[in-house]
């Protein structure tokens, strides 16, 4: 074979097309075989070379996946999965430069030592490796391949600044998510790719990558090894490795193999570093441009000639020293140690007495330590396999589906299916071994089905957690210079291209709170400049939209259906309020014009329809004098004055600047001047909100609820804010002011200075309990005497009438009399049941007390209050001058029992005196149909 095969080492740098030379050399040839140095990297050949010739003469072969159609002439193969004495014409090994490795480099170093093509054999590699072959393989041929491009080196760059179509990468699992959970919240997010990923799962990670989903690639120096890819720049995040034993920094050549994948083709290239890792020094900087290494001067090596008469005689091969000084002895592989720990095994080492066994127990110590646990573990599971193959010859279905079923779940985060990946690929190779299961296609299938599954949901978790599609499509939108295509729905909802960014609400744009940082900058920048057409149509549609889609809010805010688009702001009148809308720069002030003008014509015509008395008094030129001033009082109070604060200009007004007033609806209370038509709820509620702009109140009072005679008093408002409620704080509570003009004109009725009692009507009318009604009225002004007495309940006619006895000589005026003046043995009497008034009468003669005291009821006591004008407890804001307007006016003038001259007699109800008058009776008031308690007021008039 020697002298009919031709050795051929193309060297060079990356990006020289030594791979591609290869398969164009192979597929010259009747039959191959390629050895590659990655899973992944062998599954893409496989899959460019199944493209060209079809998938029923190519084969795949890796410790984890084996697809050997019947007619394979072409093997794509990882190099330690080369088949070895087939015979093939044509044979590669890519990455030579690996018998370097400290872990694989005796596999690779014994493919350049052993193996042959029969008529061709292809060495690829970097251009560091050719004094070893040469000394090595002395009838080696070389071919110099130069880079298709540029490499240049950029220096330090943050993160936050990389340009797309660049590859950050990191040397552990951490790093390269802690890099790619970067990108995603500042560039929108990265492909990521492992060593340990499934070809399926790197498959679809790269896709990503390639067909511009993300801009961004985080990974492993497995993208050293021949993958492929688009990549533009590439930023190193760190300079050292843990290479299994120790962290050491990376040689310039390893640097290169990395840096060399930016740039493919005639494109060219850059490399630099980022993050913590400190800048490369010029040497290796220019080393790494020029393409310009030490050469390798030791090659790993491992014996190939194994002994397995004992596991003792096995190791001792496997430690053989090399016989060339350019060959080491390859540290102790994970193989070798797993030899070891069995060999300690009392009963491993007992059933390796024979060759074939010591064979059968170093196959199974060469499966690979894919869960990376512990040597102990690891050894423990070898241990179990050995031992049913050893009893059996095969691996039992039960124990084996066991062991699969296990690692069979989806749930769970990155980490945990990451965990069950490098799991399952420990079953697979146990599949893949020819002989080892009853039935290999099953558990081929089985395995491999498994390891689809969890690389699908790993794909799926990667994107979850590191790709932000929103903001890796908007950004690339916003790098092509493109318009982007905005939509809003009906309910606000705003998407770019498809993509939801937030709402509009009104004329601002509000973002969705799932982004931040960068982010959310992107976002925001993306959507203001996609919504810029938006803003206009809508300015259009509320400049028409009618007022009836507009309101104002209680805090003076102006909205649109339920968006914010203004607030109110004082003006220079009260009446005159100006407008502050809510429009985003990016609108335009053409937008935030329109928009102002149609909330400033909406309020003004809202003044205009509920103040529209107020404002008719304010323009009336027919007033003059003081009536007109006092005009201008009634306009700056905004319908609504206390009688205290205007007492004296009240005075002033004659009666015929009285009836100018009164016919613009102005009613002259004993507490209050006000506009009744002005007390309606939604002029008060505008009222609140004009008045507190014009007091530069910082919280606005709320309207209370309409219908209401009575409310809490809020002592935390600021004074005058029941007024302007329509209300007046008497007490623990505010009454209406037109109920309290009600009031008072009940209590003109009343001797204020006798005392009096509160009526039915009192309490009817203000709907409160006679302790509320006793409070409200001390609030007035009013002193309150508490006293109790007992109750007089009304005679049942029919008793009555039962009760007279036919002889008894009582004329008809005095048993009218002595039922409405009852002495306190008939009021007992009568309250005493009707049947147990004979038993108690027999036990009155009897002598027996104790059934009498039994038998008689207790008379049952009521409390009542007696209201007196207080002169000396004014409520606040009270004028203290004889005759203030808040004084009950009428009965009470001057000493009590007194009417007309001071002191003089007068006759009081309920004194006997008899009234005589030529006035004709008063008509009794209308009961307010408003009222909430008119029912109850309706039922007291039936009574009388």
């Amino acid at each position: 074979m020697t002298g009919e095969t031709r050795v051929v080492a193309v060297l060079g740098p990356t990006n020289t097309g030594k791979t591609t030379y290869a398969i164009e050399r192979m597929l010259g040839h009747k039959s191959g075989v390629i050895g590659l140095p990655l899973r992944l990297l062998a599954r893409e050949v496989y899959d460019r070379v199944v493209a060209a010739l079809g998938p029923s003469v190519v084969a795949l072969v890796t410790g984890e996946e084996r697809i050997v159609p019947p007619r394979t002439q072409y093997w794509i193969c990882t190099v330690e999965a080369m088949p070895e004495g087939m015979g093939c014409d044509f044979l590669a090994v890519d990455e030579i430069q690996l018998c370097a490795d400290p872990e694989r480099g005796h596999v690779f170093t014994d493919r350049l030592l052993r193996a042959r093509g029969l008529h061709e054999t292809l060495f690829l590699g970097s251009d560091t490796m050719r004094g070893p072959i040469r000394a090595l393989v002395p009838n080696a041929q070389f071919v110099q391949r130069e880079r298709m491009s540029t490499l240049t080196y950029t220096g330090p760059k943050k993160i936050s600044r990389m340009r797309p179509r660049s590859a950050i990468v990191g040397f552990s699992v951490e790093n390269v998510y802690a890099i790619a959970e970067l990108i995603r919240r500042q560039k929108g997010g990265a492909a990521v790719v492992m060593g340990a990923l499934s070809p399926r799962t790197r498959n679809a990670q790269v896709e990503m990558y390639q067909n511009g989903e993300v801009d961004f690639l985080v990974a492993t120096d497995a993208i050293g090894m021949g993958l492929n890819l688009d990549v533009d720049h590439v930023a190193f995040s760190s300079l050292t490795k843990f290479d299994g034993r120790r962290m050491r920094p990376l040689a310039p050549n390893e640097l290169a193999q990395i840096a060399g994948r930016a740039g493919r083709g005639m494109k060219n290239g850059t490399f630099g570093v980022t993050g913590e890792a400190s800048p490369l020094e010029e040497g290796v900087a220019e080393a790494i441009m020029d393409h310009r290494f030490t050469p390798q001067k030791k090659l790993n090596w491992r014996n190939h000639a194994l002994q397995f008469g004992t596991i003792d005689r096995l190791i001792q091969t496997l430690e053989a020293a090399p016989d060339d000084e350019i060959l080491v002895k390859a540290r102790e592989a994970d193989d070798l140690g797993a030899l070891k720990a069995l060999a300690q095994v009392t009963e491993v080492a007992a059933r390796c007495s024979d060759g074939p066994s010591v064979k059968l127990l170093w196959d199974v110590c060469r499966i690979p330590d894919f869960r990376g646990i512990s040597h102990a573990e690891h050894a423990g599971l070898l241990e179990a396999i050995f031992t049913y193959l050893h009893e059996r010859g095969q691996i039992p279905d039960d124990w084996l589906a066991q062991q699969i079923n296990r690692i069979d779940r989806t749930d769970g985060d990155i980490d945990a299916l990451s965990k069950r990946l490098a799991f399952i690929r420990t079953w697979t190779y146990v599949a893949q071994r020819k002989g080892w299961t009853i039935d290999e296609s099953h558990w081929r299938e089985q395995a491999r089905s498994v390891e689809d599954r969890l690389s699908d949901a790993l794909h799926e978790r990667l994107t979850q957690r590191f790709v932000d599609r929103r903001t890796s499509v908007l950004l690339r939108r916003l790098g092509q210079k493109e318009a982007m295509v905005a939509e809003v729905s009906n309910t606000g909802e705003v998407t770019v291209e498809g993509e939801f960014v937030g709402r509009l609400e009104g004329f601002r744009f509000s973002q969705d709170k799932g982004a931040g940082g960068a982010e959310a900058k992107t976002i925001k920048t993306a959507a203001l400049q996609a919504l810029a057409p938006q803003f206009h149509l809508r300015a259009d549609r509320f400049y028409n939209a009618p007022d009836t889609e507009i309101d104002f809010t209680e805090q003076g805010g102006l909205i649109w259906g339920k968006d914010a688009v203004g607030k109110l702001v004082a003006g220079a009148d009260a009446l005159k309020p100006q407008v502050e809308v809510f429009v985003d720069d990016v609108a335009g002030p053409e937008v935030a014009q329109k928009v102002q003008r149609r909330l400033q014509h909406f309020i003004d015509r809202k003044i205009a329809a509920l103040f529209e008395p107020l404002l008719n008094l304010g323009r009336d030129e027919t007033l003059a004098g003081l009536a007109r001033g006092f005009a201008f009082q009634m306009v700056e109070g905004l319908g609504v004055l206390p009688r205290a604060a205007v007492a004296d200009d009240v005075k002033a007004l004659d009666q015929d600047a009285r009836g100018a007033l009164r016919k613009h609806g102005i009613r002259f209370g004993q507490f209050t001047i006000f506009m009744p038509l002005l007390l309606k709820p939604a002029p008060t509620r505008l009222r609140l909100v004009l008045w507190s702009l014009s007091q530069g109140v910082q919280d606005f009072p709320e309207a209370p609820p309409p219908g209401l005679v009575t409310i809490p008093a809020d002592t935390a408002a600021p004074a005058g804010a029941d007024t302007m409620s329509g209300y007046r704080i008497a007490g623990e509570r505010a009454i209406r002011i037109d109920m309290l003009e009600r009031l008072a004109d009940m209590l003109r009725s009343e001797n204020s200075r006798a005392g009096f009692e509160a009526t039915a009507d009192m309490l009817s009318i203000t709907g409160m309990t006679l302790e509320q009604f006793a409070d409200l009225m001390q609030g007035l002004g009013y002193k309150a005497e508490k006293g109790e007495r007992i109750k007089v309940k009304a005679i049942d006619p029919t008793a009555a009438e039962k009760a007279k006895a036919p002889d008894e000589a009582v004329t008809s005026e005095a048993v009218e009399t002595a039922s409405e003046t009852p002495d306190a043995a008939e009021v007992e009497q009568e309250t005493a049941p009707a049947e147990t008034a004979p038993e108690a009468t027999e036990a009155a003669a009897s002598g027996d007390e104790a059934t009498a005291v039994a038998t008689d009821t207790a008379p049952e006591t009521e409390v009542f209050y007696t209201f007196t004008w207080g002169r000396t407890a004014r409520p606040a804001g009270h004028a203290n001058k004889r005759g203030s307007a808040d004084r009950p006016q009428g009965k009470g003038k001057g000493k009590p029992g007194g009417k007309g001259k001071r002191g003089g007699p007068r006759s009081d109800k309920g004194q006997g005196g008899q009234k005589f008058s030529a006035r004709p009776p008063k008509p009794e008031k209308k009961i307010d149909p408003d009222n909430p308690f008119a029912a109850a007021l309706m039922g007291l008039k039936d009574t009388k």
